[in-house]
């Protein structure tokens, strides 16, 4: 069976004419400081992917905005703004979090939505003492180690408009989530939402945190390419961050290229293999755009629902 048949299917040099002249408001210092560790990402590549999806998203923000008035103007009701919601899913490594950070930035250059929030689910995590009480530290970014109801009621606060609401927040220093820090949403025009998790569904819960989403994207590459990726940053995050006694891998500090790749490698087969097989990869044909990464993460091919 098809996964994508019912999306429009665009190679790289079809879906770069759909920016129509949107102009790169993005310069390659700003670029850089929003580039992921060992994540390849070039101006000609926010050029030729992200300006049209930002130009695309624009237009349907634009729409909500304009539906939303009519309906108030019919209920002769004056409504608190409600943010148009943005999902991003995809593996562990894929490059989700640079990818939601460049589509932010280039969300709030556009003159009807300049407030664009983001919220990663990591903070949405149970604590590691929680996780140790379950028995779910080595099932940690499966769906069972997510407070999935305190994720939902975050989600309704924000879509019912209310002026500020609180996320928790996550360390990867510590590899934990901060007890003592919150990051506070102000009711932006448009939230981006960050997380493998945020497109899959559950038979216990009636309620799902796509279920706000008014738009969802889809991180796509080879599962080879994502192992091979997820390796790559473990030995630069060993070489950097895992040095800092706080860091919660550092005993992997002293670990020879040899063993690193050996450690890297059993992480991702016994963890974010079997989550990316079994939870994220079935929950792909959920999202409204699909982005398919080749090897050297330069997208290859876009695939936007019909329907």
């Amino acid at each position: 069976m098809n996964p994508f048949a019912n999306y429009i299917e665009f190679n790289r040099e079809k879906w770069a004419t759909l920016r129509n002249k949107t102009p790169l408001l993005l310069s390659e210092e700003e670029l850089e400081s929003i580039r992921g560790i060992n994540e390849e990402i070039s101006l000609q590549e926010v050029e030729e992917i992200y300006l049209p999806l930002t130009r695309l998203i624009n237009l349907k923000v634009k729409a909500s905005q304009q539906l939303q008035g009519a309906t108030n103007s019919f209920l002769d009701y004056k409504a608190k703004k409600i943010p148009y919601i943005i999902g991003i899913a995809g593996s562990v490594a894929v490059g989700k979090s640079t990818a939601a950070r460049v589509i932010q930035t280039l969300l709030s250059r556009w003159d009807e939505h300049k407030e664009v929030g983001l919220v990663t689910t990591d903070g949405f995590l149970y604590p590691n003492a929680t996780l140790e009480k379950k028995g779910l530290m080595s099932r940690k970014g499966f769906p069972e180690s997510y407070d999935t109801q305190k994720l939902i009621k975050f989600m309704m606060k924000v879509k019912s408009g209310k002026p500020k609401v609180e996320a928790p927040l996550y360390s990867h220093l510590t590899y934990d989530v901060l007890t003592d820090k919150v990051e506070v949403i102000r009711n932006p025009d448009i939230l981006i939402v960050e997380g493998i998790n945020v497109l899959q569904v559950s038979k216990t819960h009636s309620v799902f945190v796509s279920d706000f989403f008014d738009f969802s994207i889809y991180i796509d590459g080879d599962v080879k390419d994502i192992k091979k990726w997820y390796i790559e940053r473990f030995l630069t995050l060993q070489k950097t961050a895992f040095q800092d006694p706080m860091s919660y891998f550092h005993r992997y500090k002293t670990l020879s290229q040899e063993e690193a790749v050996q450690k890297a490698t059993n992480i991702w087969e016994e963890i974010n293999a079997k989550n990316l097989r079994e939870n994220i990869l079935p929950t792909r044909r959920r999202a409204d755009t699909v982005f398919k990464k080749g090897q050297d993460h330069r997208m290859e091919k876009v695939y936007l629902k019909k329907f």
